[in-house]
């Protein structure tokens, strides 16, 4: 049985590969984009099959009425990718309350309410699964993207509690972690803060550091995806990319290393003897 898809941020990077994945094989897509003429070509491509729908996804009324439109024209919702997204660059000193709160709204609050629109209409049909898409930010840390980590935690924590509360429901949840990909995350699409002096010498070696860094190609990402909603038991996180391979088993591993290092002042906090 082919899946009828509601997806955010259709117009480029990773949502783009998600939703001409799941056409291609011959799925139906709602695809939501600032800018609904950047799905001119698959519209032309696959007619009927996908659902152009415009949709700021910080208007949490909008958001609503989308996944509601989709769902009158298609009559069930499948997978649900919260992918609208984009990178917020700057120390955490640099960073001011208006681009805080902007990052938040779109890569938080965005996924909070299609989430929340979604559920009602999952559980009443019995199934489902929510996508959600992080990041490895949103499971280790770097300098100079603290206000995009904090978004990326705040999500992950939202989402773990989500799975734990449908699953009874039939509902499925995911969390997919990629590592460094080129999309237009670091471009056009992302915001940047005031450079202060007192950075610049760190500014210039995370720039450095990225140069070395190998992306991984978005089109491997859609079919990458469609194995994991295809799953009968899917994983409520999975890394895309090989950078996180790399890095966050060590950083785990540092985290353990120091809470059993620091056990007895756990211990003691809570009144009981140090060992």
């Amino acid at each position: 049985m082919s899946k009828i898809w509601f997806i955010t941020g259709s117009s480029r990077g990773f949502g783009r590969q998600f939703a001409q994945a799941a056409l291609e094989r011959g799925d139906k897509v709602a695809a939501t984009a600032r800018d609904t003429e950047a799905l001119a070509d698959l519209v032309a491509a696959h007619g009927d099959a996908i659902l152009p729908l415009p949709l700021d996804v910080t208007d949490k009324g909008a958001a609503f009425a989308a996944v509601q439109r989709a769902h009158e024209r298609f009559g069930r919702l499948d997978v649900v990718v919260n992918n609208a997204g984009y990178g917020l660059f700057g120390a955490v000193e640099e960073l001011t309350e208006r681009s805080v709160r902007d990052q938040m709204e779109t890569n938080f609050f965005g996924a909070l309410w299609v989430t929340q629109a979604v559920l009602p209409l999952m559980r009443a049909q019995g199934s489902g699964h929510i996508v959600q898409i992080s990041s490895v930010g949103g499971v280790i840390t770097f300098p100079l993207v603290g206000g995009y980590n904090a978004s990326k935690w705040a999500l992950e924590g939202l989402t773990d509690s989500l799975a734990q509360e449908v699953a009874g429901f039939g509902i499925k949840v995911t969390l997919v972690e990629p590592g460094s990909f080129a999309t237009d995350w670091g471009g056009s699409s992302a915001t940047f803060s005031e450079h202060m002096p007192a950075y610049e010498e760190l500014h210039a070696a995370v720039v450095a550091n990225l140069a070395n860094v190998s992306n991984g190609d978005p089109t491997a990402a859609g079919p990458a995806l469609l194995r994991v909603v295809d799953a009968e038991n899917p994983p409520l996180r999975v890394f895309f990319g090989d950078f996180p391979l790399h890095f966050v088993p060590q950083v785990y591993a540092e985290r353990m290393k120091t809470w059993e290092e620091w056990a007895d002042v756990a211990t003691e906090a809570q009144g009981g003897r140090a060992a």
